[in-house]
Order: C-alpha cells, then structure tokens, then sequence
C-alpha cells in the first residue's frame, strides 16, 4: 500500500507538471484543454494500474493496462525532454528580442510568445508519441547478434561452439508468452550448442507471471540450457522461488556453482553466481561458483550485471556474459547507464577477461526501445591464434 501511494503521488504531481506546461502554458482554448485534461487524467490512472500489473493485476486480463501505462512513461520521457529544449530556446529568444518591436504575422496580427509555444508544443506532443510508437515497434523485434569470440587456450572440442544469451526478458506486466515464444523460434533456428538465460526474466510474481515463461520448456541445447538470477528476481517475488520455477522448464540454474561441459572428449567451466545486489542468503559468491574448476579448464561466467567483471578478471575467467544494462533502452539514455557500469554493450576486454554485456531480449518498464534494438546473442567460439 505504501508503494502505491508513492506512486500515485509522484505520478499525480508529474501529471500536474505535464497540465501546466501543456495545456495552461501554451494557453489551449477551454474545450482543447479540457480534452487534453481528460486525457492526462486517464493516462494517470492506466499508469497508476500499470505499477501493479504482475503483482496485484492478474496480466492474463490486467496486460493492456500495462503495456498502456508503461508506454505513457516513456512518451513524458520525451515530452519532459522536449519541454526542456522549448524553454531554453524561449529564454534564448527572449534575450535576443530584448527591445526590438514583435514581429507581425501574415493575417496583421502581433505573434505572441505563447502562439509560438502552442506551435511547439503540438510539434513536441506528435514527436513524443511518433518517438515511442517506432520504439514500441522496435522493441518486438529481437535481433540475432552473432559474435566471434576468440579464447586463449581453447580445447579444439569447443572450437566453433556456439552459445545462445537469452536475458533481461522482462516479460509480465507488458508482454507475454507470446513474445517469449517468438524469442525460443528464433534460438531454435539458430540451433546453438549452449544457451544461457541471463536473469531478469519476468517482473512480477511467479502465481501471477510464472505461466508467461512456459515457451522457455521448449528450449533444447546438446550442452544443455541454464540460468542465473538477475535483480528483478528479487523485486516482486522470492528469488528462490523463481529460480525453482526456472528449474520445472528444464532450465538448470547455476547458484554459485559451476558445471563442466564436455564437447568432443574436450571440458570448459560454466558457472554461474547470483546477482550482484542479490540480498543474503543468495548474495553472489563467485571463489564459491569456481571452486573446484580443475587449473587450465577455460572458465564461462554467467553474471547477470556487468560490475562482476573486476573480481572475474581477479580470479581469471576467460569470459563473462552479462546483460543488465539494456544498452541504455532508450536514447539518450545510454550515458547515465555507462556511469553505473564498468561496461555498457557488446564485447570487451578487462586484462586477460572478455565480457560480452548483451543489449537485451525484451525491455523494462516501457515496452519501447529507441536506438538500441533488443538482441539474443550468439557467441561463436574460437581459438586465439
């Protein structure tokens, strides 16, 4: 109940900012102001329901209440943008006609401030929704990103292997087991040796969202499919009991521990540790995920956050996928994102360390992605020269 009141206070007051600013300023005639008074009060509302979908809201009936409302978080994202750049460029032009007579318009009429501002502001509205809508459209379509991966010391049995990463699926409160299905279609055709499923599956609970990840039983590998926890398996349910529902879908969970892969007489390392704000008692444990590990085995980390990666470098694993970041989701978002991670998307390189940090399956909050398509990652693996 708390949650929800902080909720529904921030959002009222950032409803209030966005009537002044969009209709009040501008000076909208009464019935347009209303209309769009009316509108921003029912978004509220849908936005205010959206914050409970997957955990109070059943999303088999509550889901387009969601995808609604979270999507409408995304439009204010560019509208407080836009709103930022109109009011700089109005203080601009108010210092540059600092004393010169205001223009006339074609019908003899003195332009006004505020006739500029309603302009504006309409261009800023279409743009906003035009912004989310390409997003809305890029965020349903996962791409596969093949990358190869070149590992000192390769066994020549994995030469070649190919692992699929699946993370940060975020289905629930906006999508469902229909996009989880069309993400195991396009692993199967890819027919990986390994896949791995990153964390941050599902947002919500396992009663309410558990079902959403049925698809996942289909997913087959020769070297078997696993996962690791991400933190938003520690928001809205027990852990513990995600990870056990992973395991009823044929996913083996890797909880600060390791299995060995055997390919053509050859072995490497999986392993696997909680996530990296993950509370005790599944607090990441990596000396625990890799003790064990028979010395010259090449090491596989699943770490659902990038920031593992200094003490994967420290304890010499070769290579560490993560996801997390979302490659920021939506521009221009990617910068605040860098600052929290030691790496943002795509391959790199901590000392002897690679990291390969995927954008993302599907997408938190906002079912929108704009400049940052969702991805499953395959990495093809060979052996550096």
């Amino acid at each position: 109940m708390l949650r929800l009141l902080v909720v529904g206070v921030f959002l009222a007051l950032l409803t209030y900012l966005l009537h002044r600013r969009l209709v009040r300023a501008p000076g909208l005639p009464r019935p347009a102001a209303l209309a769009a008074d009316l509108v921003l009060v029912v978004l509220f509302v849908l936005t205010l329901g959206a914050s409970g979908v997957g955990t109070v809201l059943d999303p088999a009936w509550a889901r387009p209440i969601g995808f609604l409302g979270w999507s409408w978080l995304a439009v204010v994202l560019y509208l407080m943008l836009g709103l930022l750049l109109i009011g700089v460029a109005l203080f601009v032009a108010r210092l540059a006609r600092r004393g010169q007579p205001r223009p006339i318009t074609e019908d003899g009429t003195v332009e006004t401030p505020r006739r500029g501002l309603r302009i504006a502001t309409a261009v800023l509205v279409v743009a906003a929704v035009a912004a989310v809508g390409y997003g809305t459209i890029e965020a349903d379509r996962p791409q596969i990103v093949t990358v190869p991966v070149a590992l000192q010391d390769l066994p020549a049995g994995f030469d070649g292997a190919r692992i699929a990463l699946v993370t940060d699926l975020h289905v629930g409160p906006s999508r469902g087991a229909d996009f989880v299905q069309g993400v195991v279609d396009l692993v199967a055709e890819e027919q990986p040796d390994l896949i791995v499923l990153g964390g941050d599956l599902a947002d919500g609970t396992v009663e309410l969202v558990g079902s959403d990840l049925e698809p996942l039983r289909q997913l087959q590998a020769p070297l078997g499919v696993y996962g690791v926890s991400g933190n938003h398996e520690y928001y809205s349910d027990d852990a513990e009991s995600w990870l056990n529902h992973w395991e009823t879908l044929g996913v083996r969970t890797l909880r600060n521990d390791h299995v060995v892969l055997e390919r053509d007489g050859d072995v490497v390392a999986l392993a696997g540790v909680h996530d990296y704000t993950a509370p005790e008692p599944h607090h990441p444990d990596m000396p625990a995920a890799l003790a064990g590990i028979a010395d010259g085995t090449p090491v596989i980390l699943a770490a659902h956050q990038p920031r593992h990666v200094d003490e994967a470098r420290e304890l010499g694993v070769d290579l560490q996928l993560s996801g997390h970041t979302h490659g920021g989701q939506m521009w221009p978002l990617r910068p605040f994102v860098s600052l929290a991670n030691p790496t943002v998307t795509g391959l790199d390189r901590f000392g002897d360390t690679q990291i390969y940090t995927s954008q993302g399956t599907g997408a938190w909050g906002p079912p929108v992605r704009v400049g940052t398509p969702p991805e499953i990652s395959v990495l093809e693996l060979t052996a550096a020269n």
